[in-house]
């Protein structure tokens, strides 16, 4: 586990048990409101208890046939048998009871794990796009996955294996001090005690390598995802072998602690051993001394070596079990942190849904920095009127998308307002104001499943007909059949089947599809070819003609049709108007018109000449 994943809260988890992972799963296990779970957990712990009473009472059936056998050979006919029969029901008693335990308790660990890993889905998809950005998404994947597991892990052993063997433990005490003397009960209790008191001790002191080996784990995924990811570029500068490399150095470092880690558990497993040799001398010492001096019977010889071994069994497993439950408690934290991490845009309390309206946006001397230190947009002020197209243009960083990432409230503005239909963005809830927006997006990016899934994304409730129809509109259609499997082909990872125009284009046809009173073109158009951009151009003047429209643009023939343009400057509104207008100022524009119109027409002449 990395140390990003630690400090998700704003804090690292320390050394020490973690309680706070215990009280967050604990209500999850007793939900208020929840009648069937917390009838379920309380029988589950009538059916432990039952099951532990039963399994300290089956050596005591042996004891007396073991005593009946070693006695007169009259009795033998009669009493061991029904000795014998009752020790067998008993014991598939304290089996059945535990086997039911666990079917009843099923639901209840398996509907906590369910709601714990759905509300951290959630709360991932509302926190802010500055999380996303920052996050590394093999590290945060490998905390929710080993965070689910650790539950798992942590019902099964802790509840029903660590728990109930303290309370046999406590029970053999109890019986061996009721039915012999109190040396006996002392010696289990203080064998048991330093066995669990050096477990606790050297795990603690090992627990640092599993958190190096965690640590390694996740960068060395991290690693390994992003580089998979960006398979192309790494074929295109031919950095497999410092790609390997790279890999090779975290698991190198996993290496070194995963070695740590299992010298010592073997110290740990030597220790155990010692203890609970040690105890198990002494205790039959004691019992051979009683049966020398006729004090116990060989029934009672025996069952104090059958409830010595019954426990050290469970303990002997304790060390593992103990040791896992302690890195389940640091993977459930990990987790449970993601749901500390503080939402930075949400909805104000009694926020309403937008009204519905035609459409108008209005930005009022906004401005905006990602950092502080750094104002990405200064007092920004336009209107857009129902239906009307305003372009924004600028040079690469002058804040453009920015604009559209303030719109569909991803951050909320340093200063100024953002309307739509008049209503402040902030005071409305953000499923109402993202679902009257729809985006083309410069970098498209598609899930890995079929054409269909992805164009349908933008209304998944639309039929195959509306999805073909916006395929058409979007001029897609004709692609999408000429291919074997047609809609239901699978575009791959991040869509990286299709070309970047094929991507651009469904993600038209998606924004077609949702059927918003705002779209936003975020350079659309950038990545196709002259021929198909002026059919999508054609297309998104039908599109946007009953839409109010903003378009932020990096070729300027696209918009020189829009009712205004804006010039943007390092986050300032230098130049507005007509294209018309804006040519005859011979101001920015005029210039980046100019420069984009030499640039096409050497494209052009070096066509001819191929």
């Amino acid at each position: 586990m990395s140390d990003d994943q630690r400090t998700l809260s704003g804090r690292k988890i320390e050394g020490g048990f973690e309680w706070g992972a215990l009280r967050t799963l604990s209500q999850y296990l007793w939900p208020a409101g929840e009648f069937e779970t917390k009838a379920r957990v309380l029988l589950a712990l009538a059916l432990l208890a039952l099951a532990k009473v039963a399994n300290v009472y089956t050596p005591i059936l042996f004891k007396d046939a073991v005593d009946i056998l070693s006695g007169k050979e009259a009795a033998i006919l009669v009493v061991p048998v029904a000795l014998l029969v009752g020790y067998g029901v008993v014991r598939v008693l304290s089996i059945a009871f535990a086997e039911l335990r666990d079917a009843v308790f099923a639901k209840v660990g398996q509907r906590a794990i369910r709601n714990v890993g759905l509300k951290t889905f959630r709360h991932l998809h509302k926190l802010s796009l500055r999380f996303h950005l920052d996050r590394q998404t093999g590290g945060l994947s490998r905390a929710i996955e080993r965070g689910t597991k650790g539950i798992d892990f942590l019902l099964n052993f802790m509840l029903f294996n660590i728990l109930p063997t303290l309370l046999e433990i406590l029970m053999v005490c109890g019986v061996l001090w009721g039915l012999f003397n109190f040396w006996y009960a002392l010696v289990t209790f203080v064998t048991v005690s330093g066995y669990i008191a050096f477990t606790f001790i050297v795990t603690e002191w090992r627990i640092k390598f599993r958190r190096q080996m965690n640590e390694t784990d996740s960068q060395a995924n991290t690693r390994a995802i992003d580089s998979l990811l960006n398979y192309e570029t790494v074929k295109y500068f031919g950095n497999e072998e410092h790609e390997a490399q790279r890999f090779d150095r975290s698991l190198a470092r996993y290496e070194k602690a995963a070695v740590l880690s299992k010298s010592s558990l073997s110290f740990l497993n030597i220790g155990q051993a010692f203890i609970i040799g040690g105890g198990l001398v002494i205790m039959m010492l004691m019992a051979g001394d009683g049966v020398v001096s006729r004090e116990l019977t060989i029934g009672e010889f025996t069952l104090v070596h059958i409830y010595l071994m019954q426990l050290f069994q469970p303990l002997n497993f304790l060390g593992y079990v103990y040791r896992e439950i302690k890195q389940s408690l640091i993977d459930m934290e990990a987790m449970f942190n993601l749901l500390h991490v503080d939402i930075e845009i949400s909805d104000s309390p009694g926020s309403k849904s937008l009204k519905q309206g035609p459409g108008a946006v209005t930005f009022e001397n906004v401005s905006f920095g990602y950092d502080p230190r750094r104002q990405i947009l200064k007092e920004v002020d336009f209107n857009v009127a129902p239906g009307e197209t305003l372009a924004i243009v600028g040079a690469s960083g002058a804040g453009k998308s920015t604009v559209s990432r303030l719109l569909f409230r991803f951050y909320d503005a340093n200063e100024g307002l953002i309307k739509i239909d008049g209503q402040d963005i902030r005071t409305v809830t953000q499923d109402s104001v993202r679902a009257s927006i729809a985006i083309v997006p410069q970098d498209t990016v598609l899930f890995n499943d079929t054409i269909l899934y992805n164009i349908g994304y933008g209304r998944p409730s639309a039929s195959d007909d509306e999805i073909e129809a916006a395929a058409k509109t979007a001029s897609l259609h004709e692609f999408i059949m000429r291919m074997p499997d047609g809609y239901q082909t699978i575009v791959g990872e991040r869509g990286l089947k299709l070309s970047g125009g094929e991507k651009q284009r469904v993600a038209i046809a998606r924004a077609i599809l949702k059927q918003p009173k705002i779209l936003i073109f975020d350079e659309a158009t950038s990545a196709l070819d002259t021929r198909t951009e002026r059919e999508i151009q054609t297309a998104l003047k039908e599109v946007s003609a009953d839409h109010t429209t903003l378009v932020i643009a990096h070729r300027l023939s696209t918009i020189v049709d829009a009712d205004e343009i804006i010039v943007l400057d390092q986050g300032e509104i230098i130049e507005r108007g007509k294209h018309e207008n804006l040519l005859a100022e011979n101001g920015t524009y005029s210039v980046m018109w100019q420069r984009q119109q030499e640039a096409e027409s050497e494209d052009e002449n070096v066509a001819v000449d191929v």
